[in-house]
């Protein structure tokens, strides 16, 4: 794993929840912990590891993730025994 993607855990589990945490950095850590990617319709893109699946909307205008999306990042990442 990257440096890149050692720092992205790391914002995504601190507190208070962090609005500015780039996309293509939650993106590329997750691939980079072995999830299936898939592409939905529009901006919906699925993430699968361990059997559990995580949907979300890839963000825009903004390339930052959105809050509640860093949330739902966090308890899948605890599902799947990946928090750090």
């Amino acid at each position: 794993m990257k440096a890149a993607h050692r720092q992205t855990p790391e914002r995504i589990f601190t507190n208070p929840v962090s609005g500015s945490i780039r996309w293509r950095d939650v993106e590329a850590l997750l691939v980079a912990l072995g999830a299936d990617v898939s592409e939905g319709s529009g901006s919906r893109v699925r993430f699968t590891i361990s059997g559990q699946t995580l949907f979300l909307h890839r963000p825009h205008p903004s390339p930052d993730t959105r809050r509640w999306a860093i949330r739902d990042i966090r308890e899948f990442l605890t599902n799947v025994g990946l928090a750090p």
